[in-house]
């Protein structure tokens, strides 16, 4: 149920402006709404400056046989995909064929068609597209309208997210204006045999346990997934593929947050933690802010990036966006070193996709060496410059 708090509305025309079937008009200074035409897509509440508009929904969904196919959003950064959308079109492409549904992906920009072709390489049957822009820049206000626009009319069963800066602001916002279900920062999905349920796997109570969740009572089923835990498909050129465009072009009004400058996190050719090929991480073990500069070097020799582990951060020896692990970034590099890190569950969540794991640490039984492919029991600040050095002379 839809309902308007006249003492609250201003009249400002947002709402009548926004709406994709046009079921609110002013009349009189009075806000109306057409409740045989109202689709509850939520719309309207979203962008509402004031809070006027609220919607009751029930609590369950009472026949979800009508929600079809396997959803990712396709996000866009510094005019490239990133690489989780890939990553998500591999796993999206396991649970369709196991639910014998379609592989679909939804991307909402400015100049969007330009990926189409590539979104279809990596195994998208269907490619809906959003193309205006109101869209050039990400903000809240005006993707939530666009998805849930989409989601009202096509009905997915399935909406998955990558769980970077972008996922884990909009699909909280869509679950919200849709009353849906959302897992946050899954590391593992699959079909639940007996249901047909969407299975979204988490670290829980601190990363000690792994919880399996569902979301039975309301579609589609929404999870934001980390990055660099999925594999993506080897693209296809001869893949093919359907592209169904919508125009939801909303007002500019509507969006409350204006983009004045973008500042970069990090140096311009300076790569990401979650991006390196080799990642060398420190832990307590460096034992001070200034020796990371001896992995610095070794970082250097060997093409890397330097991490941490969370306690590092703590101290504020290394900076956050640095940080490996459950609470920082997953990756899944080539080769992982890991340098005086105890490996605590909450770090190896972080490191377990990485190809070649090589631990330093002076306590044999340090919890790094369960999951490490090589391990090196012994003074780091022994064995590190040893390394170096034979690394130069190489």
């Amino acid at each position: 149920m839809i309902k308007v708090d006249q003492e609250k509305c201003t009249t400002c025309g947002i709402c009548v402006d926004i709406c994709p079937v046009s079921a609110i008009e002013i009349s009189e200074g009075v806000i109306s709404i057409d409740r045989g035409s109202c689709t509850l897509c939520g719309v309207c509440v979203s962008v509402c400056p004031v809070n006027a508009i609220s919607i009751k929904r029930k609590a369950k969904t009472e026949d979800t046989s009508g929600y079809k196919n396997v959803w990712v959003f396709t996000e866009v950064a510094s005019g490239t995909l990133k690489p989780v959308v890939f990553e998500l079109l591999g796993k999206g492409r396991e649970l369709a064929d196991k639910l014998d549904q379609k592989l679909c992906a939804v991307i909402i920009g400015s100049g969007a068609d330009k990926f189409i072709d590539e979104l279809g390489a990596y195994g998208a049957e269907l490619i809906y597209m959003v193309d205006d822009p109101i869209y050039e820049n990400y903000s809240t206000d005006a993707y939530t309208s666009a998805i849930s626009q989409l989601i009202t009319e096509f009905k997915p069963n399935i909406f998955l997210y990558g769980a970077t800066h972008v996922g884990r602001d909009l699909a909280p916002s869509v679950a919200s204006n849709l009353g849906l279900g959302l897992t946050a920062d899954c590391t593992d999905l699959s079909i639940e045999e007996e249901d047909n349920l969407l299975l979204q796997t988490r670290p829980a109570f601190g990363g000690n346990v792994m919880a399996d969740i569902i979301c039975p009572n309301t579609r589609p089923q929404m999870a934001t997934v980390r990055p660099n835990v999925m594999e993506p498909l080897a693209p296809d050129e001869n893949r093919e593929y359907e592209v169904i465009e919508r125009k939801i072009s909303i007002p500019s009004r509507s969006v409350r947050t204006k983009i004045l400058e973008t500042i970069s996190g990090r140096e311009e050719h300076e790569v990401g933690v979650e991006e390196g090929d080799c990642v060398i991480s420190g832990g307590r073990g460096m034992g001070s802010a200034d020796k990371f500069e001896v992995l610095d070097e070794l970082a250097g020799l060997l093409s890397g990036v330097v991490g941490c582990s969370r306690p590092i951060v703590e101290l504020g020896w290394i900076p956050k966006s640095r940080q490996v692990g459950q609470s920082g970034k997953t990756v899944s590099p080539r080769l992982y070193i890991a340098c005086g890190i105890s490996g605590a569950i909450q770090h190896q969540v972080g490191i377990r996709n990485s190809d070649i794991i090589i631990a330093i640490n002076k306590d044999p039984k340090a919890p790094i060496f369960d999951i490490a492919d090589f391990g090196v029991v012994g003074d780091l600040h022994q064995i590190i410059p040893r390394l170096i050095d034979r690394l130069k002379k190489r």
